[in-house]
C-alpha cells in the first residue's frame, strides 16, 4: 500500500502566509483561503491506501443534486461474466529486486527518498515487455519541469483467448494476484479467434495506482477483456511527476499548492499522452496490430483515469489554481476514442476544478460519455461530475450509486459492469442489442442502489 504522507512544518503565523502569497503575485486565491480551512477542519475524503485517486482532496458538503425525473427507468438484469477466458501480455518481474511490501512503490513510480523507482526497474524480460515512449512537448504551463523530456510507460495488454490455453497465471510477488495466462519470452498471443479483429478498450487507472496494484483494477482488466475486448492499460507511475495530498489542509498546505500545482498538472498532462502513446505501439506492433479493429476504441477510467479519458477526447485542464478563469489549456485530442466510461470519474472541486472555471474545458466535448459516481464521494463529488457532464454535446449518462464513497464498491459490482459493458457495447461497437438496452436502461436490479441522474 502508499506511503502515509509526511506532516509538513507549518507556518508561524498568518503574517508569514500573507507574505508569501503576496510575494508570489497570487492575490487571486485570498478570497478562497476562509473556504479552505473550512474544509480542512472538516476533515478529508478518501485515503492514501485508496487505489483510485488517493487522499489529496478537501472534503466537500454532500451534493443535494436528485435525479431527473423523467430518466430512463428499465430495470435490467445485470450481465453474467463475459464467455472468454483472458490472458494477458508479458511483465515478468524480478522480484529479488524489491523488499516485500515495496513491490507496488515500483508499478505506481513512487521515489525512495528521492531515488527514482519505476517498474522499469523490475523487468526481467524489457525486450519482450510493451513500453510506450512519450516526449512531452515543450510547454512548461502543461509540463512544467518535464516539458521536452523523453518518458517510459510500461503497457500490459489483457486479451480474449482460447478455453485451453496452457499458460499459467503469473503469480504478483508479495499479493494474491495473478496475471492470467501470461505470455513469457517472445511467445505471441493467443487469441479466442486467431481470424477476428477485436474492439479495444484503452484502461486508465486513478491517481497513484498501477493496472496490478488492486484487485479491483486487475478485475476491470479482466472483465473488459472477457466480452471480447482488447484491453490496453499503461503502468502511468504518477509518482515519479507528483506526490500531491490535499487531504486535512494546513496553512503550510496553501503556499505548497502554489509551488507544487505545476509538476501536479504535468502528472495530469502526461496521462492522455501515454495512452495515446500506447495505443500507437500496440496498434502498430506486429503481435497485435491484426487483431485490432482500430475503428472500435472506447476507454474505461477509474477516478483520474476518467478525466484522462475526457482529456483524450479534448478538454481543457486547469493549469493553476490561482487564475481559473484564464488558466485551463487543452492538452491533446485523440479521434481514435469513440466513446468512455469514467467510474467515481474526477472532475475536482468547486474551488479546485479539473477543467478550468466551472468546468467550462469540457464546453463543446462529443465524446460519448458514461460517469458512474457515488453521492457519497468527497474525493471526486458527484455534483462536479453533473456539472462536467452536463457540459457534453455527445451520447451522456451520469449514474448514482447511492451511499457510495470514493472506492470500488463491492456491492455494485454487477452494477458498474453492466453498465460499462452495455454502455461500450452500445456506442464502440454499434451493437443492436446494447444500443436498445441503453436507451432505456435506468438501473440494475441486485445489488447497490443506483439510477440515472443525467443523459
Amino acid at each position: 500500500m502508499m506511503e502515509q504522507m509526511k506532516e509538513p512544518q507549518k507556518l508561524k503565523g498568518i503574517g508569514e502566509v500573507m507574505n508569501r502569497f503576496l510575494r508570489g503575485s497570487l492575490l487571486p486565491v485570498l478570497s478562497g483561503i476562509a473556504l479552505l480551512l473550512v474544509l480542512a477542519g472538516c476533515g478529508g475524503g478518501g485515503s492514501d491506501n485508496n487505489y483510485l485517486l488517493g487522499a489529496w482532496a478537501p472534503t466537500p458538503a454532500p451534493s443535494e443534486t436528485t435525479p431527473v425525473t423523467s430518466a430512463p427507468a428499465t430495470v435490467v438484469q445485470p450481465l453474467e461474466p463475459g464467455p472468454y477466458t483472458v490472458a494477458c501480455s508479458n511483465i515478468v518481474q524480478d522480484f529479488s529486486k524489491v523488499v516485500s511490501g515495496e513491490v507496488a512503490d515500483y508499478w505506481e513510480g513512487l521515489p525512495d527518498n528521492g531515488t527514482p523507482r519505476y517498474i522499469t526497474d523490475l523487468l526481467a524480460d524489457p525486450g519482450n515487455t510493451l513500453i510506450a515512449t512519450v516526449t512531452a512537448p515543450q510547454d512548461s504551463d502543461l509540463y512544467g519541469d518535464f516539458a521536452g523530456l523523453s518518458l517510459q510507460f510500461v503497457v500490459v495488454v489483457c486479451y480474449p483467448t482460447t478455453a485451453d490455453n496452457p499458460r499459467p497465471d503469473y503469480p504478483l510477488w508479495s499479493t494474491d494476484r495473478s496475471v492470467p495466462h501470461m505470455q513469457t519470452g517472445d511467445e505471441a498471443p493467443l487469441f479466442a479467434d486467431a481470424s477476428a479483429r477485436y474492439p479495444v478498450v484503452a484502461f486508465s487507472h486513478g491517481y497513484k495506482g498501477s493496472p496490478i496494484s488492486s484487485d479491483d483494477y486487475m478485475r476491470a482488466l479482466t472483465v473488459s477483456a472477457s466480452y471480447g475486448y482488447i484491453v490496453i492499460a499503461p503502468f502511468h507511475g504518477d509518482l515519479r511527476f507528483a506526490n500531491l495530498s490535499l487531504d486535512n489542509l494546513q496553512l503550510q498546505d496553501l503556499y505548497d499548492l502554489g509551488v507544487t500545482t505545476t509538476n501536479f498538472t504535468a502528472m495530469q498532462a502526461l496521462r492522455p499522452l501515454a495512452i495515446s502513446a500506447a495505443l500507437d505501439l500496440v496498434l502498430a506492433h506486429t503481435q497485435w496490430k491484426d487483431h485490432i479493429d482500430e475503428t472500435k476504441i472506447g476507454g474505461f477510467g477509474a477516478s483520474m483515469g476518467g478525466q484522462t479519458m475526457l482529456l483524450l477526447a479534448g478538454a481543457k485542464l486547469t493549469t493553476t489554481y490561482f487564475d481559473i478563469v484564464t488558466s485551463s489549456k487543452q492538452v491533446t485530442y485523440d479521434s481514435r476514442i469513440k466513446a468512455a466510461v469514467g467510474y467515481v470519474p474526477y472532475f475536482g472541486h468547486p474551488i479546485l476544478p479539473a477543467f478550468g472555471n466551472n468546468q467550462e474545458g469540457l464546453d463543446g466535448i462529443s465524446l460519448p460519455f458514461l460517469g458512474i459516481c457515488g453521492t457519497a464521494d468527497t474525493t471526486a463529488p458527484i455534483s462536479e461530475a453533473e456539472n462536467g457532464i452536463s457540459r457534453l454535446t455527445g451520447t451522456r449518462r451520469l449514474v448514482a450509486l447511492t451511499g457510495v464513497g470514493h472506492e470500488f464498491d463491492d456491492t455494485s459490482r454487477n452494477d458498474i459492469f453492466t453498465w460499462t459493458v452495455t454502455f461500450l457495447d452500445a456506442e464502440v461497437r454499434g451493437d443492436p442489442d446494447a444500443i436498445s438496452r441503453l436507451s432505456t436502461m435506468g438501473s440494475v436490479a441486485g445489488g447497490g442502489d443506483d439510477n440515472v441522474w443525467l443523459y
